[in-house]
């Protein structure tokens, strides 16, 4: 693929064509700002030369350089990387455990950190530590340790439940083992070497990770790739009938037969298995009689019977046609799964479960009524097993829709029968009053989300464009809001301290905050917990970064639906949302907007603290971040208003944001901006198609251009037919296309609009991407080229769908800012 990698000095047009350009531009003057004040971006270009003295008196203010996207000067390139670098520093928290103090008195939190090293293109991991005292019953203190410490080549770090071990994953380089170490409070207690012929890499990728320890801590269970086929041996003669796995300089190994992986982000990963380690021996046990077409993950320890630990409950996926996409995508039918601890050997007078292959079965279906359902949790006292459900998004083709909450009975002697009742907690809320709660919208869930009346559990969902702490009765079914309700700060629970709760809380223009949350009295709901500030300097960030954020404010606008008497539902007339986000100066003029678009279209941009948006914000741009109808956190029906629609819907919905917030003198209407990756890319190339005359630049990651193109090579070709034709493109799917099928693919795609465009448009793609193959946004490009439209094209060789690589985000978002700089003067 050498013909791709195109460096950060390649623009996409030839040299003569560049120098034509250069002249073009040298000969156009600039337009003047509005007579008796400077322009917008001006003001922020002072305020970046102030903030940032650079020495330039050397340089030539009219020099061009080619730099990534577009020809700036030195100076203007240099700054914009000096500021971007100040925002790229800020630490986010990805875990956070507590545990209570062998003597009582206080608890002891940890907190695993990261931070972008951009030298080293990754992310630099460390620990810091603190201890918790209650000093009164509305006051707590955070003792921290005086440095952290890094976690070097740690890919997973789990806690043992009582806090005395703490289990690190190394994964493996090329065929070297995985490394498994037991650490006490002092030392290295254990270390294991388990080769490529047992297992592979251990799954730390949030959905089939899955590692846990048993009760009295002497097993761990987890989740695993499992040991690759054995591949054909060739030599000089041919065939080799012994193929033993030594290196052998006189043959080499075939391909084998090709196996299906689970799509973008799994390259190289086909099947993640089952696994038991006994901490004491090293002994590593394969967990038997789990079907070769069931792919496991969230692996947890069933309650013990009579102090003995005999069942794991995890989650398992179906693959007997194909393993379709799996990352972002709900619509995958699973189920929860019981089997047998490898290590517990059956008295001969103990009853055997009846599993799905009949009397003796070590794997029983425990959700055989039910579509989906994974993140089991059971209750403290081991008589619920609670799991979530993403029934909406396989029963509709959705990738990602409401959730829901459900239970069932757990035998408290162990003895599991065939039919099991699952009881709803908490149904899929289709249309909510207004300030009502909308329905559960999450992915994750703590290990122990449990007050101690063992009947609540806290989480976070979506409300709306924030994130929330919830707090659910499993007996009753009630959700209560407990995060404060004055604010539109996005909250989201890291872990509990007993039942009070360690939190952090956003926003677009602030830098997260770790908060700290106690009941007041018993009775669960908003007002009945106070929040407390923690100081730490985990989020530590420069003046620079604080006196920009400082000067900024955001708000969350309602939208009115332009089209109310085409709506076929009630939730799909109800406002959707934008925040809004713009300087606190009272300018005559607003400043120049950049409209910000989501993906999925099922995912929701929430009022959370974002670095690279921050960046653009500081740049001197106002933001409008549309969560238009189809996004999540807004009710079922609004969201499946939008399948079969996609290309009309979401872009008139944008179009009516973009008009409101100009007829509230929000923006100017001469200069705005547009820039959204995936269905968000899909968004951008459809608006600057369009409206060709509404948009002065555009900018898009990894777009969906063309969904004829796409669907032949996408790790996700149902979600083409599902948003093209609704629910019912699950019964139209096929992976041969029909002339018909194509016809509307192109009717609904971006490029069907190609001919109208004529806004400068910068393409960010990713040359390992399975989700929207880079020959998306290429062929868009390339006709852009062939219409004489002004655009750039920068490819990642390295990344896939996301371009999350911290050298690749950065530079993406960096390129970003001086092409919108370059247009929005």
């Amino acid at each position: 693929m050498e013909s791709i990698r195109v460096s950060i000095a390649a623009p996409i047009w030839s040299s003569p064509e560049l120098a034509l350009e250069r002249r073009r531009r040298r000969r156009r003057p600039p337009p003047p700002p509005p007579a008796g004040r400077r322009s917008s971006l001006s003001r922020s270009a002072g305020r970046l030369s102030a903030l940032f003295a650079m020495d330039v008196s050397q340089a030539d203010p009219l020099k061009e350089v080619t730099l990534g996207t577009v020809m700036a000067t030195e100076e203007e390139y240099a700054s914009q990387s000096k500021l971007l670098q100040e925002f790229t520093n800020v630490c986010s928290i990805d875990k956070a455990w507590i545990f209570q103090s062998e003597k009582g008195k206080g608890s002891q939190a940890m907190f695993s950190v990261s931070q972008s090293n951009l030298l080293a293109n990754k992310r630099r991991k460390f620990i810091l530590s603190a201890q918790i005292a209650s000093e009164s019953s509305n006051s707590v203190t955070f003792q921290w340790a005086q440095f952290p410490v890094e976690m070097a080549n740690a890919s997973l770090i789990v806690p043992s439940p009582s806090g005395s071990k703490l289990l690190i994953v190394k994964n493996p380089e090329n065929d070297s083992p995985v490394q498994l170490e037991i650490w006490g409070s002092s030392q290295l207690e254990k270390e294991f070497h388990i080769p490529q012929s047992v297992h592979g890499s251990v799954y730390t990728d949030k959905w089939f990770e899955g590692v846990s320890w048993n009760f009295d801590e002497s097993l761990i269970a987890y989740v695993a790739e499992e040991p690759a086929p054995s591949k054909p041996t060739f030599d000089s003669s041919g065939y080799k009938k012994d193929s033993s796995n030594e290196k052998d300089c006189g043959s080499w190994k075939g391909q084998g037969d090709f196996e299906e992986e689970w799509g973008e982000t799994y390259a190289g990963k086909r099947k993640p298995a089952l696994f038991v380690i006994d901490i004491q021996s090293g002994e590593v046990r394969a967990v038997q009689g789990i079907a070769s077409s069931l792919s496991v993950g969230q692996v947890i320890w069933a309650p013990s019977s009579g102090g003995i630990d005999q069942h794991l409950v995890f989650v398992g996926w179906s693959s007997d046609q194909r393993k379709l996409g799996i990352r972002y995508c709900y619509n995958r039918p699973c189920a929860l799964y019981v089997t047998k601890n490898p290590f517990h050997q059956s008295e001969a007078n103990e009853k055997d479960f009846k599993g799905d292959s009949g009397k003796g079965s070590t794997l029983y279906n425990l959700t055989q009524s039910i579509s989906s359902a994974f993140l089991p949790r059971f209750s403290p006292d081991g008589k619920y097993l609670l799991f979530l459900s993403a029934k909406s998004a396989v029963d509709s083709g959705a990738h990602g829709a409401t959730n829901s909450l459900h239970k069932i009975d757990w035998p408290v002697d162990g003895e599991l029968s065939l039919h099991r009742s699952i009881v709803d907690v908490i149904p899929v809320i289709m249309n909510a009053e207004e300030g009502h709660f909308p329905g559960l919208y999450f992915s994750g869930l703590l290990t122990n989300p449990w007050l101690s009346d063992g009947c609540t559990m806290i989480l976070s969902s979506i409300w709306g464009s924030s994130e929330v702490i919830l707090a659910v009765n499993v007996l009753n079914g009630s959700v209560s809001r407990i995060s404060p309700t004055e604010s539109s700060a996005s909250w989201e629970i890291l872990s509990l301290d007993g039942d009070n709760i360690v939190a952090v809380s956003s926003s677009p223009t602030d830098v997260p905050q770790l908060k700290y949350g106690y009941l007041i009295d018993k009775t669960i709901s908003s007002a009945s917990w106070s929040w407390l500030d923690i100081s730490s300097s985990i989020f530590k960030c420069s003046e620079k970064v604080k006196m920009l954020l400082g000067s900024l404010q955001f708000n969350i606008i309602k939208i009115p639906v332009k089209n109310v008497a085409a709506c076929t539902t009630k939730g799909a007339s109800k406002p959707f949302e934008a925040i809004f986000v713009s300087t606190k100066s009272k300018n005559d003029l607003p400043d120049p907007l950049i409209v910000v678009l989501h993906g999925g279209p099922h995912a929701v941009a929430i009022s959370s603290f974002s670095k690279s948006l921050a960046f653009l914000s500081s740049l001197g741009f106002s933001l409008l971040i549309v969560n238009y109808r189809g996004s999540i956190g807004f009710g079922e029906e609004a969201l499946q208003s939008l399948p079969g629609k996609v290309g009309s819907q979401d872009v008139d919905d944008v179009l009516t944001a973009i008009d409101h917030a100009v007829n509230l003198g929000l923006a100017n209407p001469s200069r705005i901006a547009v820039v959204g990756g995936s269905h968000g890319g899909f968004l951008t190339t459809h608006l600057i198609g369009q409206a060709p005359d509404k948009f002065i630049a555009a900018a898009t990651r990894n777009p969906v251009c063309n969904l004829g193109l796409m669907v032949g090579t996408t790790d996700i070709p149902d979600w083409c037919y599902v948003e093209s034709f609704g629910s019912e493109g699950k019964n139209h799917f096929t992976e041969a296309p029909s002339a018909e099928h194509l016809s509307l693919f192109y009717s609904k795609s971006p490029i069907s609009h190609l001919h109208k465009v004529k806004t400068p448009t910068l393409f960010l793609l990713s040359a390992k991407d399975l989700r929207v193959p880079f020959s998306n946004g290429l062929q868009y490009a390339r006709a852009l080229r062939e219409k004489g439209v002004e655009h750039k094209v920068i490819v990642f060789p390295h990344d896939v769908h996301g371009i999350d690589r911290p050298q690749s985000d950065f530079e993406s978002f960096l390129n970003i800012g001086v092409w919108f700089k370059k247009y929005c003067k």
